[in-house]
């Protein structure tokens, strides 16, 4: 069974490398690979990927070892650990707002004792079988929910209220804000946190329930702070971006020399 690179660097205490996939480019898991990202933030909630789509990045990450993370766009049981058979590192659930939904979510995706996820076996997660019937005493729901994580996302005023809450739920392996959603919906209580304040409270609760959490990081200054705070989730690229910009410079370059 592959052993997750995220995991790895966080039980050394480290910060794990992240970058976004936002469209159906395999080239890019192994470019990621090549560069020392240890994960890849697969985005199913505002992407469209099909089943087989989602298969292929996940056997290429296998391929050249890197861990892939997918939000997905649904909550269904089984759809959820299929992912994790499919051989995802981890999960990454949006709009988690309560200790209730997150401890539903550790019942989706963690084997017993600390879930309820459905055994199979036959998936890449296990080598199609393989790993079963060639080692002695495989230990296989014990490794998956040793291998494995599950990210929950704090996006809501409500979210950071429960903060404590959620974060006690065991199972729960990280927390990350979403400052997008956050924001927005901070914009519409009386007397919000700002999101620094944010960044603090669930830094202190990370710790305070020996679990992680990570934000979105948008520059070199925003990765400094994070880092002071503890913060182990660092997404520090994406194929959005690195597009964009690679046009936008191309461009202004071809301006120059035209004259423009």
């Amino acid at each position: 069974m592959r052993k997750s690179k995220t995991l790895a660097k966080w039980k050394n205490q480290q910060p794990a490398k992240f970058c976004a996939l936002q469209h159906y480019v395999p080239s890019f898991v192994k470019h990621a690979a090549a560069f020392g990202y240890d994960c890849i933030w697969l985005d199913l909630e505002h992407r469209a990927f099909d089943d087989r789509e989602v298969q292929s990045l996940l056997t290429m990450s296998h391929l050249h070892n890197i861990d892939v993370m997918v939000r997905p766009s649904t909550l269904e049981k089984s759809k959820l650990y299929r992912y994790l058979e499919d051989g995802a590192a981890g999960l990454m659930i949006p709009h988690v707002s309560d200790a209730e939904k997150a401890q539903n979510l550790v019942n989706a995706v963690k084997f017993p004792p600390l879930g309820d996820r459905g055994i199979d076996g036959a998936g890449l997660d296990c080598g199609f079988m393989v790993d079963f019937q060639e080692q002695e005493n495989f230990d296989y729901t014990n490794l998956v929910n040793q291998e494995t994580f599950l990210v929950v996302q704090i996006e809501t005023p409500a979210a950071v209220k429960n903060i404590d809450a959620i974060a006690s739920v065991k199972g729960v392996d990280a927390l990350f804000i979403g400052i997008g959603d956050l924001g927005l919906r901070y914009k519409h209580v009386e007397r919000p946190n700002t999101l620094d304040e944010v960044d603090v409270i669930i830094s202190k609760a990370a710790k305070k329930y020996g679990i992680h959490w990570g934000r979105p990081i948008r520059n070199e200054e925003d990765a400094k702070r994070a880092l002071e705070l503890g913060c182990q989730i660092f997404p520090f690229a994406g194929d959005f971006e690195l597009i964009m910009g690679g046009l936008r410079s191309r461009a202004e370059q071809l301006g120059q020399i035209f004259g423009e």
